[in-house]
């Protein structure tokens, strides 16, 4: 699949700017308070570096996706009236995000999963009042699946990846970057781009200075090779263990933002993932999700270049099936 980025204006209209992020850091505090984040001394012998971890596994759905679900049904509802049902897909934490906020407003929510999805993920979903539904072999087919249940049955479609999720994301980057001023570089992994692109987002708000890493796995490298190519590149999806990176297609929409900000992309594997999962463990005893994990992975494996340095790490999620945690351990 092949198809040219959008025009260069989007970026700056799509993001959202410092009173968007405030407005929303309101809507998200109605429910939970601001995470915590703690400069870990261990983590910092272990990177040779001074590194902060931002506790998005702290949420009341243990990642940082309930942010945006939350800024999502505050804006459609300031629009006019709420849909009866809004349909989406998710590998897990996306689900999560609008069982929760769909549950606050009232509304029904099916969301759609591929098979052998989390089983403690989907528990999880259900548990929030969502209709799961599994479908096809990946996230594009679930994806694709949920569109199609959309418009036959009148619902809500909700994307992986809108400005309305964007404002809600932007609060966690804005309370870490606001916390950690002196912050030089900071690593997010990249799913389908809201974590990313709102950490854009909330650098350019607060006139920040660090550098934005981005952070794929080497087992689903539609973000890296669509970066490089300068168009959306689908690219196959292998990994066993980052189910929050397991992207085969980019959108469009924040590959246009992520291309001319981010400092550099990092790919990390499997292996590496599962080597930071248990480091977050030892060093913090905190739980992390593959993806939840990449950004010390990635950190790790820039050791050399990031001695004397700042660097800041988000823990995105903490949801992995106790079986696999297990294995990893």
């Amino acid at each position: 699949m092949n198809a040219a980025l959008p025009a260069s204006t989007l970026p700056s209209a799509a993001l959202p700017t410092l009173a968007d992020i405030e407005a929303a850091a309101q809507v998200v505090y109605a429910d939970f308070a601001a995470t915590p984040q703690y400069r870990w001394a261990l983590l910092g012998e272990r990177l040779g570096a001074e590194c902060w971890l931002k506790h998005e596994n702290h949420t009341p759905v243990g990642a940082f996706k309930i942010r945006g679900g939350l800024t999502y049904f505050d804006q459609l509802a300031r629009r006019g009236p709420l849909p009866r049902e809004v349909i989406s897909a998710t590998r897990g934490n996306h689900g999560q995000s609008l069982g929760w906020a769909a549950r606050r407003h009232g509304v029904a929510c099916t969301i759609v999963v591929p098979h052998g999805n989390s089983v403690e993920k989907n528990a999880a979903m259900r548990a929030l009042g969502v209709s799961l539904i599994e479908h096809g072999q990946d996230f594009q087919e679930a994806r694709e699946h949920a569109m199609q249940l959309a418009a036959g049955r009148g619902a809500h479609m909700v994307p992986s990846f809108h400005a309305d999720l964007l404002r809600g994301v932007a609060t966690y980057w804005w309370e870490f970057l606001r916390a950690v001023p002196h912050m030089d570089v900071a690593y997010v992994p990249i799913g389908q781009g809201s974590g990313a692109c709102s950490a854009i987002a909330a650098k350019q708000a607060l006139g920040h200075g660090v550098r934005i890493v981005g952070v794929v796995s080497a087992h689903a490298t539609t973000y890296a090779d669509s970066i490089a190519a300068g168009r959306v590149v689908e690219a196959p999806v292998t990994t066993q263990l980052a189910d929050g990176m397991a992207c085969r297609v980019a959108d469009p929409e924040a590959l246009a933002i992520l291309a001319p900000h981010l400092d550099r992309v990092v790919r990390v594997s499997d292996d590496e993932v599962a080597a930071a999962m248990r480091a977050l463990f030892a060093d913090t005893h905190n739980v992390a999700e593959g993806a939840g994990a990449a950004a010390l992975a990635a950190a790790l494996q820039e050791k050399p270049t990031l001695a004397g340095r700042v660097v800041g790490l988000p823990l995105t999620g903490g949801n992995v099936d106790a079986q696999m945690f297990a294995g990893v351990l």
